[in-house]
């Protein structure tokens, strides 16, 4: 008894079985959807005016190309108008895809580099102070840039090494093909 229970607390690979895995990535995509869903949706929305993309979204993604194009989008060159209409697709897309649990990986990796190309855009684009960008081990939890967004990378993280987990899209679409496949070589 004493060894089944030293076993439970002391040994690393304890709860690793595939429904440890599913149940963790799971979790981990309902906290991404309670903490930052609403967040970046609500940042999409700022982005968007009627079906084009709104002044928010050159103000928010190129603060310094908008302000030299005297805050006129036309004048910003095509490559970075681009730039724009793709981030501001993935920011509402990438959140929904990981929530999902369909093509997790791939798209918990693209909002991992999202995150990373938004927090360097607030630090070098909009020039936050450094109170704002906080230190990591600075014993100050309210930096808004390396802290938090160190917490929400480890929370995309887990889905995108384990995957969607049993509960999600991913796991249903992997199903049907292998069923399909089980019909296609049976005919």
């Amino acid at each position: 008894m004493i060894d089944r229970l030293a076993r439970i607390l002391f040994s690393p690979g304890t709860g690793t079985g595939p429904t440890c895995v599913s149940l963790l990535s799971a979790l981990a995509r309902l906290v991404f959807a309670s903490v930052l869903l609403h967040f970046f949706w609500g940042s999409f929305a700022t982005k968007i005016d009627g079906f084009g993309l709104s002044a928010g979204a050159y103000i928010q993604i190129l603060p310094r190309a908008f302000d030299a194009a005297g805050y006129d989008p036309t004048a910003i060159a095509w490559p970075l108008r681009l730039v724009v209409l793709l981030g501001t697709a993935a920011e509402f897309t990438l959140p929904l895809l990981v929530v999902l649990g369909l093509a997790t990986r791939p798209a918990a990796l693209g909002m991992i580099g999202f995150i990373v190309v938004m927090s360097l855009t607030d630090i070098y684009g909009h020039g936050v102070g450094r109170a704002v960008i906080g230190l990591p081990f600075d014993a100050d939890p309210y930096g808004k840039i390396l802290d938090q967004r160190l917490l929400w990378v480890f929370t995309l993280a887990v889905p995108m090494l384990l995957g969607g987990g049993a509960l999600s899209v991913d796991a249903a679409v992997s199903r049907w093909f292998g069923m399909r496949r089980g019909r296609l070589r049976a005919a």
